[in-house]
């Protein structure tokens, strides 16, 4: 019967120091995925602050751009009238 005792009394070691390694490893895994999750967030946070700011760029360029444009069909509608005109008055002679 001791015999019995002294095995039982073993397996209860090895299965309360193999349960708190296990715990250890469970609980540094757990901190580890917290980390890389931290990480990825703030990844995708500076990712999206800084694609939103190209954006409002790229918006800038585009109404600088559409403004220029009207601009210059503005002077060649101009320089359109012009040149009909000129050539009408050519055309009827000097």
């Amino acid at each position: 019967m001791e015999e019995q005792s002294i095995w039982t009394a073993v397996i209860t070691l090895i299965t309360v120091l193999g349960g708190n390694s296990a715990w250890r490893f469970y609980e540094k895994r757990a901190l580890k995925q917290d980390k890389d999750e931290d990480f990825i967030r703030h990844d995708c946070k500076d990712r999206i602050l800084k694609l939103e700011a190209l954006l409002e760029n790229s918006s800038r360029e585009k109404d600088e751009m559409r403004s220029t444009i009207l601009k210059l069909t503005e002077q060649v509608a101009a320089l359109t009238v012009k040149v009909e005109f000129l050539q009408a008055k050519n055309s009827s002679g000097f």
